[in-house]
C-alpha cells in the first residue's frame, strides 16, 4: 500500500506535533516492510529533530513550504494530483485542502482547545485550527492520540465514533535507556548544582506555568532552599507578565528556554519530580517522558492527563496551586514514595511504545483501504 503523510510540521517552528509527527513517521518507516510511506511536500527522508529549525535541509524547507503555501490557495487542485500517487493521505493540521477525491484521506485528531479553550490561543491559531476541523469531518477515519481527544471530538465536531481510532503515540528510547552518567552530564551542562523539579513544554496559557510558579513559591522554605524548579521550553504565546516571571526569575526558579531533544532525557532523568500541571492536553507527551525514565510525576487530573497517566502519578486540580504546592512537598519530603511512582510510572509509560502505535497505524490503513 502507498501511504502519503502530510509532514509539514517538519519544516515548522513547533513543540507536540512536530516531535508526535517526527517519530510516528520513523516508526511506521521501520515497520512497514511491504507498504510504502512518503512524506509531503518534500517527498524524501528526515533528518534529526529539531524544535527551533527544519527536520530538513534548507532548500527541501524552502521547497517544500512554497508547495504547502500554493497547496493551502482556494480551490488549487494540485493535492488532488498528490493524491493519486498514494491509496491513503493522511493530512495533519497544516493543510486547508488535503486531496479527498483521488485518495482515502484520513486525519489526526490531537485536542479540541481551539474550541473548548479559545481563549489560551491567538486567534489565528483558533482560525487556522478550526479550518483542520473541516478536514476531520471530511476524512474517511482519523486517528485520535487518546480517548479523551475521540470524546471531545465526538461531542463538539459530531463525528461519528465508529470512524475514528485511539491509537497512543509512543516514546523515544532514549528516555527509556538514559542512566544516571547521562543525567548527571544533563546537570553539569546547565549548571544544575541542586535537586530540582523540573517543567518540559512550549510556554503558553494552557500549561499553567504561573500557577506553579506560584505553587514553587508557596512551598515550605526547607524543601524551597534544597530544590530550584528548572522550566524547559521555547516561549509560545504567553502573556508579557509570564515572559517577565521567567526573564527575571525570582530565586531558585531557573528558565532554561529550548533544549535540544538529544538532551532531554538526561535532564529529566535528573530530576527529584516532573511538574506537568496543564489545563488541558491530548495526550501530554513530556509527562510520559518522564515516567518512562523513572521519575515521580504530578499532573493535572483533567483532559487526558489522568487517562494516560492513571493511579502511577500524584493528580492535582491544576487551578488548585495549593495543591500542586502540596504535591511538590510530599515528594521532596518522602524518598520512598518517589520510588514508589517511579518505578510504578516506567511501567505504565512501557505501554506506549511506537513500535505499537506503528503496528496499529498500519493496521487502521489497511482496515481503511479494504472498505
Amino acid at each position: 500500500m502507498r501511504i502519503m503523510i502530510d509532514a509539514t510540521s517538519q519544516l515548522l517552528r513547533s513543540a507536540g506535533v512536530k516531535t508526535y509527527i517526527y517519530y510516528w513517521i520513523r516508526s511506521l518507516q521501520r515497520a512497514a516492510t511491504q507498504d510504502s510511506i512518503r512524506l509531503f511536500p518534500f517527498f524524501g527522508g528526515l533528518t534529526g529533530l529539531d524544535h527551533e529549525s527544519s527536520s530538513v535541509g534548507r532548500r527541501r524547507t524552502a521547497l517544500g513550504l512554497l508547495i504547502v503555501n500554493f497547496a493551502n490557495i482556494k480551490w488549487n487542485p494540485v493535492l488532488e494530483v498528490v493524491g493519486c500517487a498514494a491509496e491513503v493521505f493522511h493530512a495533519s493540521q497544516h493543510l486547508r485542502n488535503p486531496p479527498h477525491l483521488a485518495t482515502r484521506l484520513t486525519a489526526t485528531i490531537y485536542d479540541m482547545t481551539c474550541w473548548l479553550m479559545p481563549e489560551v490561543h491567538v486567534p489565528a491559531n483558533v482560525a487556522a485550527t478550526r479550518q483542520y476541523g473541516e478536514v476531520l469531518r471530511r476524512a474517511a477515519a482519523c486517528i485520535a492520540i487518546s480517548e479523551q481527544s475521540k470524546k471531545d471530538a465526538v461531542e463538539i465536531l459530531k463525528l461519528p465514533a465508529d470512524r475514528i481510532d485511539v491509537i497512543y503515540p509512543g516514546v523515544a528510547e532514549g528516555f527509556f535507556t538514559v542512566q544516571r552518567p547521562e543525567a548527571q552530564a544533563a546537570a553539569k551542562r546547565h549548571r544544575l548544582d541542586k535537586p530540582y523539579f523540573l517543567y518540559v513544554g512550549m510556554i503558553e496559557p494552557r500549561k499553567n506555568i504561573d500557577r506553579l510558579l506560584d505553587a514553587y513559591r508557596s512551598i515550605c522554605e526547607p524543601v524551597r532552599k534544597e530544590h530550584e524548579l528548572v522550566i524547559v521550553g521555547p516561549l509560545g504565546w504567553c502573556s508579557e507578565a509570564t515572559r517577565d516571571r521567567l526573564r527575571a526569575p525570582e530565586s531558585g526558579i531557573r528558565y532554561l528556554g529550548y533544549v535540544p531533544e538529544d538532551d532531554l532525557p538526561g535532564l529529566t532523568a535528573g530530576a527529584t519530580a516532573f511538574v506537568f500541571p496543564s489545563l488541558y492536553e491530548g495526550f501530554g507527551l513530556p509527562l510520559v517522558q518522564a515516567m518512562a525514565c523513572g521519575v515521580p510525576a504530578i499532573t493535572s487530573r483533567d483532559s487526558s492527563l489522568g487517562e494516560v497517566a492513571g493511579e502511577d502519578a500524584i493528580l492535582v486540580d491544576p487551578r488548585n496551586t495549593d495543591a500542586i504546592a502540596a504535591a511538590m512537598e510530599r515528594l521532596a519530603l518522602s524518598p520512598s514514595l518517589r520510588e514508589d511512582l517511579g518505578q510504578r510510572g516506567r511501567l505504565r509509560a512501557a505501554s506506549f511504545q511506537w513500535e505499537r502505535n506503528a503496528q496499529q497505524s498500519l493496521a487502521f490503513f489497511h482496515k481503511l483501504a479494504s472498505c
